[in-house]
């Protein structure tokens, strides 16, 4: 199981990378109902749209956390919202589960929990590095996702030579 917070999802969606990482996910990717609200319920943008129409499509898995505790501890312990909590409350219930998460509170849960985690910068260089996107489509995704994201210029410039490098 893929597990998708909303910082993910929606970085994949304004860099485009999106319906690619959708298209190679070996396993079933899926996002609790609060991410699903974040994403796709409040506003009407071109990158909630792709993603409710992936939700649509059945790439996208909406699951219901149902242990609320578990996601109010969450919450309280690492300062996280809502949504970070419940994707990681569901990456927690899973036998074998990746977390897709950009939140830095959230990846430091995840290091303390124990839970594998990615985050979208490493799906574009996973990208990359499968031969799904040639030098210069790589390097444009790469803009955006520094133009949305709140990366440091460090991890930017890792990525850049990380992507400048590959096949």
């Amino acid at each position: 199981m893929f597990v998708l917070d909303s910082s993910t999802l929606i970085l994949l969606a304004k860099a485009e990378l999106l319906a690619l990482f959708l298209s190679g996910a070996k396993q079933e990717v899926v996002i609790p109902g609060e991410v699903d609200r974040e994403c796709c319920r409040v506003k009407k943008t071109f990158d909630a749209l792709m993603i409710e129409k992936a939700v649509d499509e059945s790439k996208i898995k909406v699951i219901q956390v149902k242990d609320k505790r578990l996601v109010a501890k969450l919450q309280v312990d690492f300062s996280l919202g809502q949504g970070e909590a419940e994707a990681i409350a569901l990456a927690l219930k899973a036998r074998e589960r990746v977390l897709g998460i950009d939140d830095k509170n959230g990846i430091n849960a995840c290091k303390l929990l124990g839970i594998p985690f990615t985050t979208s910068m490493a799906i574009l260089i996973r990208s990359r590095e499968k031969g799904l996107l040639d030098r210069g489509e790589a390097l444009t995704r790469l803009a955006k996702l520094a133009g949305y994201g709140r990366y440091k210029s460090s991890i930017v410039e890792d990525a850049r030579l990380r992507l400048e490098a590959g096949p």
